[in-house]
């Protein structure tokens, strides 16, 4: 097996937006979640974004601590069902660039890992449909197979790190030949650690951080997908 890996973000990076946000409406439409915290407390954070005037990550984490709430008490199967429903229905709508690099390292023989913040139960069926080798997601915590409302996430930069580390031992990477996609400032962690870091389609945070390092923003390469055409662009050329 290869020592080398390329390591995936999904959502914004793999699928087109969030895929919790799928999962949010599923469990508004099953009456899981009443639809009046949708317009009360994820709306507005949504709308602020939507216009450009909010941060994309505020949007996700107020959806994180509804989902948290939301399904506490619940029996794994429900979660399950619906991830399955929504991969089904969805889990075609990615980016061509992130799905052509997905195929690219399967056909180098590298080792094809997502790690991802949003639910477990999600990437799992995600990993399954685009042929991961290995996954890691946000764990919401079961106790007799129902959820008890904590979780480990995997959303943040620190929780990434300590997974790659993990799967460095568990498959004997070369992290500096290794790959890895983002477009979150949770997916930082993972371009210092690897040699060949990919923005795509990056939120003005994780710039931020990449332009403020030096090791980083010199092996990094920049992807913006819109519409059917994909830019290349060099950190020199941005201005935020």
């Amino acid at each position: 097996m290869s020592n080398i890996a390329a390591f995936f973000d999904i959502d914004g990076t793999l699928y087109r937006e969030g895929l919790i946000t799928e999962v949010f409406k599923k469990l508004i439409k099953y009456e899981i979640i009443e639809s009046e915290r949708w317009y009360k407390e994820v709306r507005p954070e949504y709308q602020k974004w939507d216009r450009r005037l909010g941060v994309y990550d505020d949007y996700l984490l107020k959806m994180a601590d509804i989902y948290i709430d939301a399904i506490k008490g619940l029996h794994k199967s429900h979660v399950e069902f619906i991830a399955k429903r929504v991969v089904n229905q969805k889990g075609d709508r990615v980016y061509k660039y992130t799905r052509d690099m997905i195929k690219w390292h399967k056909s180098q023989g590298h080792i094809v890992i997502t790690i991802s913040g949003s639910p477990e139960e999600l990437v799992r069926e995600m990993s399954k449909k685009h042929g991961f080798d290995d996954y890691r997601g946000t764990k919401y915590l079961l106790k007799d197979d129902m959820y008890t409302g904590e979780c480990l996430p995997m959303w943040d930069s620190i929780n990434k790190h300590k997974s790659i580390f993990s799967l460095k031992e568990k498959y004997d990477l070369d992290l500096s030949k290794s790959y890895a996609y983002g477009d979150t400032s949770g997916d930082f962690s993972m371009f210092e650690l690897v040699g060949h870091p990919t923005c795509i389609n990056a939120t003005r945070e994780l710039l931020g951080k990449v332009l403020n390092d030096d090791d980083v923003r010199k092996k990094v390469n920049i992807i913006v997908e819109r519409k059917d055409v994909i830019y290349r662009l060099k950190p020199d050329e941005l201005h935020i």
